[in-house]
């Protein structure tokens, strides 16, 4: 979706708005706010941690499995270590140095299998058990992001990208699951592992574990130095990847214009600028990695050495036996394995930290109906609407462009079954009429009455039920000719759609398809013609049946007789409904009961368009230019 000057707004019905006086640059601008605020920094702290806990409310409904993988976790993360005291213990019994109570070969052995087992179970247990609860919980955020995206209003749409949208919904939930399904099981397994692990060490070899600790700081802190770094250009990264793939989106989606204008190659060197700045700082990143894999190899392996020196002094002075070593290293292994593990996890946490709290604004922001007033909130105590419209002293600014008043004090009523027009120039604001009409935004003072109750009082599915549109500009949706008439009545009859496909003029060229009506149209309708594609949207209005019909140029695409066919059918369609017409072939509107001239968000003119003609002003002017051009 695209909000820019004299550009098109696509809605979900499929339906195109021109909306005035919303420019590029100020999109630009929030943009760049937006995506500054993704990637700040997220310190783990106790304010951070509240977003975690915020998704984790979508955990709540499979708490049970959650509770059991931490069991499995604990269990599978203790057991475990039973494994380096149970090898030391077949040291020392193959070396004879002591007798313990598991005082043979075999026995022990049979305990070390034991342990692998009961080990392979709970892994097995706690892996399944957390795919379900984040399979399920992060299933519930993806629709419920989904069903926040249809709620809210055009005003969000204006300052967020299609693209960024796209990845809250797939990076950004998929970054929260693999957080919840691997991630924090690790997390806590590292800390069971560390803690238990050293409390061991602290019982049995006390001195050679007080020596192990004095030398862990300097792995440590080589590790946050190293992390930081790495940390910072991952995200320059990811950062410069995002760019670039906005690129090849906003290219694909405009192809034809790219095509259009030949330029291909300017596209290709543009995506390839931001491929060698993605190369670049990934290789400097790769540099900080090698950097930081060497320190570690070195750390690790000369802390070994180190232990390995003082315990074959305390093994010489008899203070300690061949097993109770050997144990001691391996539980070293574990412990520095986590260690390790855990600034890697620190920095997922934190990726995870911002996903979820970029996914919480959007789930916290305000849908349409919150933004009303609205009073009545069942469809059934309502009456139905009839259809009177009145403009009330309505002033409008576009919420991006708040600078520019678009509607500037307009006032017009419209009786029920009236048909009128609306001409002018581009960006007088006759789109954005209709857009406040149909609630896609509120004006800032006036207001607007339908059947002498303030719009914004109406439920909001209700009310738009009573309005159609047929736009000038089609975008279908990918599936077949069925499925898009029927999108203004999903309930109806295989009789009712082929009825409206043939007052819409539309069934005779869908019965040349061999598929008929379950001819699949492509993405956006596009292996329709630009004629079917609108024979297909009067369809859709004709079906929907409302009280309030739009009809913004809905002949343009058509040829000579195809359009008196669906002329005629909209004469119909007309009939007993409150017309609204935008209209820039005048041609199409002379038998409107009245035509408005709109200019810089005003009023200039009104009547028939006999009055009008013959008076000298713009709707006069705009008569001569369109017979000048014939």
């Amino acid at each position: 979706m695209k909000n820019t000057n004299g550009k098109e707004n696509i809605n979900r019905n499929g339906q195109s708005q021109k909306t005035e006086s919303i420019s590029d640059e100020s999109i630009k601008d929030s943009t760049e706010i937006n995506k500054e605020d993704e990637h700040k920094k997220r310190k783990l702290n106790k304010e951070s941690f509240q977003y975690l806990l915020g998704i984790y409310k979508y955990m709540m409904p499979y708490k049970g499995y959650f509770f059991s993988g931490m069991v499995c976790l604990f269990l599978s993360s203790v057991v475990l270590l039973a494994f380096p005291e149970l090898t030391g213990n077949l040291i020392d019994v193959a070396t004879g140095d002591e007798s313990f109570l598991l005082d043979s070969i075999n026995q022990i052995t049979l305990a070390l299998v034991v342990v692998i087992v009961i080990q392979v179970i709970f892994s097995f247990l706690r892996v399944y058990l957390f795919a379900q609860v984040s399979e399920y919980s992060m299933a519930d955020i993806r629709k419920s992001l989904y069903q926040k995206y249809l709620t809210l209003p055009m005003s969000f749409y204006d300052k967020h990208r299609s693209g960024e949208l796209m990845s809250r919904i797939t990076a950004d939930v998929a970054l929260l699951q693999d957080t919840f399904s691997v991630t924090l099981a690790e997390f806590f397994r590292q800390i069971i592992t560390l803690i238990v692990g050293l409390g061991i060490l602290f019982v049995k070899t006390p001195k050679l574990t007080f020596f192990m600790l004095g030398v862990m700081p300097v792995l440590i802190i080589g590790a946050i130095i190293f992390g930081k770094f790495i940390r910072k250009l991952s995200k320059k990264t990811q950062d410069q990847l995002a760019t670039s793939n906005i690129i090849v989106e906003e290219t694909i989606q405009a192809i034809a214009t790219v095509k259009a204008f030949t330029n291909e190659i300017f596209e290709s060197n543009r995506y390839s600028t931001t491929q060698n700045s993605v190369i670049q700082t990934a290789l400097k990143a790769a540099t900080y990695r090698g950097g930081f894999v060497s320190f570690i190899v070195f750390a690790i392996f000369g802390s070994i050495t180190a232990v390995f020196w003082y315990g074959a002094t305390l093994l010489a002075a008899g203070d300690l036996t061949s097993g109770d070593l050997i144990s001691f290293i391996i539980y070293s292994m574990f412990i520095a394995g986590s260690i390790g593990g855990l600034g890697n996890i620190y920095g997922q946490i934190q990726k995870a930290i911002g996903a979820s709290e970029r996914v919480l604004e959007i789930l916290g922001e305000e849908s349409e109906s919150e933004l009303t007033y609205t009073t009545e909130k069942s469809s059934t105590t309502q009456n139905p609407i009839q259809g009177n419209i009145s403009f009330k002293d309505v002033r409008f600014s576009y919420p991006t462009r708040t600078d520019v008043e678009v509607l500037k004090g307009l006032s017009l009523d419209i009786k029920a079954g009236e048909k009128i027009a609306l001409v002018g120039h581009s960006g007088a604001g006759k789109s954005t009429i209709i857009q406040l009409l149909e609630r896609f935004y509120n004006p800032q003072t006036g207001t607007i009455e339908v059947d002498g109750k303030n719009n914004l009082e109406y439920d909001l599915s209700f009310y738009r039920s009573a309005i159609g549109i047929v736009p000038q500009e089609i975008l279908l949706f990918g599936g077949t000719i069925r499925e898009n008439i029927a999108y203004g009545k999903p309930t109806a009859t295989e009789e009712e759609i082929i009825s409206a496909a043939k007052q819409a003029n539309a069934f005779k060229f869908i019965e040349t398809f061999p598929e008929g009506l379950e001819t699949l149209v492509g993405e956006r309708g596009v292996k329709l013609s630009g004629g079917q594609r609108q024979r297909i949207a009067i369809a859709r209005a004709i079906l929907r049946n409302p009280k309030i019909l739009i009809l913004d140029e809905a002949t343009s695409s058509l040829d000579a007789e195809s359009e008196q066919l669906v002329q005629e059918a909209l004469d119909t369609l007309m009939k007993d409904r409150t017309t609204i017409i935008i209209a820039h072939r005048l041609a199409t509107i002379r038998k409107v009961d009245t035509i408005y001239v709109i200019e810089n968000g005003q009023i200039s003119e009104q009547g028939t368009h006999e009055s009008l003609v013959n008076q000298e002003g713009t709707y006069n002017q705009l008569v001569r230019l369109q017979l000048l051009d014939v």
